[in-house]
């Protein structure tokens, strides 16, 4: 179950929303890829509103495309 901090979502918690690993998400916040990250001492937290936007920009409609 995906856990929530506030408006915050831990890094075990956007691996699961996602069903990725965390090492997945590590190795993309070092790339530069994925969401925003805020970092509270050593520990990293991902803001929902980050996460939902990340999601909606990266939509692709499937579908057919016919030979």
């Amino acid at each position: 179950m995906t856990k929530t901090y506030g408006p915050f979502l831990d890094q075990a918690s956007l691996a699961e929303r996602w069903l990725i690993s965390q090492r997945t998400l590590e190795a993309w916040r070092n790339r530069g890829i994925g969401p925003t990250v805020t970092k509270i001492g050593s520990r990293v937290r991902y803001r929902l509103d980050d996460v939902e936007s990340y999601e909606a920009a990266h939509l692709q409609h499937g579908g057919f495309i016919g030979r």
